[in-house]
């Protein structure tokens, strides 16, 4: 599908909710402010985009395509991550809420999550190696058969990950968060 170019461009302050977002590749552009709650974004694809501010909630990202795509300030509470385009899939988060989202069976590894609130978050089956995941609450979020080898949970908070499910070598956790690894054994520490 050839989609029309749309190069370097801002967008302030538009409400994808009454105006659908014109289908095309975004190259270079930022939306600031913008409102895409419950919109259709499917198939578009945005490179070296930056969102900032926006709201995504429950957005239908089918076959949408991000490559190096920056999420800042951004509300992205619902999104079905793995209905993305996988191809050359490549984003970070930066100050944002992604509760209740899923990133099931994507290969999301070096991505960058700092000071994000990840509440409910589904990560089963996610290749994540080398994801940070900086100063970002995780409480309720789900880790099974997951692939977090090198990853960097250490300033995490409230999170839950069964060592015997997950593959976690060499990731890296503190004195303070390691008593997430031992929840799923039900045991008591004192």
């Amino acid at each position: 599908m050839n989609l029309p170019l749309i190069d370097n461009q801002n967008f302030d302050s538009n409400d994808y909710t009454i105006n659908k977002l014109f289908k095309a590749e975004y190259t270079g552009c930022t939306f600031s402010n913008c409102n895409f709650d419950n919109s259709d974004i499917s198939n578009i694809s945005f490179l070296e985009c930056e969102f900032i501010g926006c709201n995504f909630s429950n957005v239908n990202l089918m076959h949408t395509t991000f490559n190096d795509v920056i999420f800042k300030d951004c509300k992205l509470v619902g999104i079905i991550f793995q209905n993305c385009n996988d191809f050359l899939l490549d984003f970070s988060f930066i100050d944002c809420i992604l509760n209740l989202s899923s990133f099931y069976q994507l290969k999301i590894s070096n991505t960058k999550f700092l000071n994000c609130k990840m509440h409910s978050v589904d990560f089963t089956e996610t290749e994540a190696k080398q994801t940070s995941f900086d100063n970002c609450d995780l409480k309720g979020s789900i880790f099974d058969n997951t692939n977090l080898e090198s990853a960097n949970f250490y300033s995490a908070y409230n999170l839950s990950i069964n060592p015997s499910i997950n593959k976690i070598k060499n990731a890296s956790f503190s004195k303070e968060n390691c008593f997430g690894l031992l929840n799923s054994f039900h045991i008591r520490i004192k």
